[in-house]
């Protein structure tokens, strides 16, 4: 079976289980760990930041981010297609006791004019402003990748009104790679960031919100209080050493197949891919000219052995991985010609 449902899938490595076996056994909710203590500190290295804390899952960075800088109250401004927003059960406003306003973007890049309309200062009768933030690379806009000049804008203008950044970096190394520059880079451009040790990078769990060192002390207690605290966490940190230290470089690979997938696709019909639009390692189908559902899709490219994610009705998601070579991309080719042919759809 080859799966593309997601990068989550990826296994450990040889040498995460090696680590995995020989890490500390500490208790990070008591007394700290070791190695979660030593990935803490290189994930803060990583980007440029001067403390981190690592957590089960970006989900948790995220919400753990929001409750940090907005204390639960105000508003929070993000994309309108950001995950936060979208793909996280309304934690946002269930558990941060914030609420948000949505601003229109373009391949997830807020719309500066309307941001710069949007923040406003705490009065009288309402919180104003509590957060701005960011999403690189992009989910929903198919691993878009945010420009550096566009984070540098928006970061500037929160400053202006003394709002902090936040920003949602699950696959931050994939927009370094994609950028060719290095993570601190980005990360220059928001006040805290996280990102996920797991997806491409192949440890098997965890996340790390990273920030100066008050506002990561403010998010331990956070942390504990949405249930983040782990206990004997020393074996997954060590796998997330090995993550950073082994699998960053190689994310490029995953790219490359990505844009030969969608090279591919776009042979089949024009209509299902741009492969300009693909710039990391996502790739999304729109099979709305077939008049048959991304579920349809889904069931029927799993009968042929390719596994796949519906993103909307009429949208499939592919997701590159290191598990996913030349042959699986060409196979997955394949198994959509062959379905696009029996649903009586010509080459365009």
């Amino acid at each position: 079976m080859i799966d593309l449902r997601s990068d989550t899938i990826t296994r450990p490595t040889e040498a995460m289980l090696d680590a995995m076996r020989a890490a500390s056994h500490g208790d990070d909710s008591r007394d700290g760990d070791e190695t979660v203590m030593r990935l803490e500190v290189l994930a803060a290295e990583r980007t440029g930041k001067e403390a981190g804390a690592f957590m089960p899952s970006g989900t948790m960075t995220n919400l753990v981010a929001v409750l940090t800088h907005t204390q639960r109250g105000g508003e929070v401004l993000l994309e309108q297609n950001a995950h936060i927003l979208n793909s996280e059960l309304g934690g946002i406003a269930a558990l941060s006791g914030t609420f948000h306003k949505a601003i229109p973007g373009k391949r997830g890049a807020m719309d500066l004019d309307v941001l710069r309309e949007k923040i406003r200062p705490m009065t009288r009768n309402n919180f104003g402003t509590s957060l701005v933030c960011m999403e690189t690379t992009h989910n929903a806009a198919g691993g878009a990748v945010l420009p550096l000049a566009h984070m540098q804008a928006a970061h500037a203008l929160a400053r202006e009104h003394d709002v902090p950044v936040h920003t949602d970096g699950a696959r931050l190394f994939n927009a370094a790679a994609a950028l060719a520059v290095d993570a601190r880079d980005i990360a220059r451009h928001t006040d805290s960031v996280c990102f996920c040790v797991s997806k491409g990078l192949s440890a098997p769990v965890g996340s790390v919100l990273c920030g100066s060192h008050a506002f990561i002390e403010r998010a331990r207690a956070f942390r504990r209080l949405v249930g983040g605290n782990m206990r004997q966490a020393g074996p997954l940190a060590a796998a997330g050493i090995i993550a950073l230290g082994t699998m960053v470089e190689r994310l490029k690979d995953d790219h490359a197949t990505a844009k030969r997938l969608a090279v591919g696709l776009h042979r089949i019909d024009t209509r299902l891919v741009d492969p300009s639009d693909v710039e990391t390692n996502l790739v999304r189908m729109d099979v709305s000219p077939s008049q048959r559902s991304a579920a349809q899709w889904s069931d029927d490219l799993k009968q042929r052995g390719v596994r796949v994610s519906p993103a909307s009705a009429n949208t499939l998601r592919f997701v590159t991985h290191r598990h996913i070579g030349a042959a699986d991309v060409d196979a997955a080719i394949q198994a959509v010609a062959t379905l696009w042919q029996s649903a009586g759809m010509g080459k365009r």
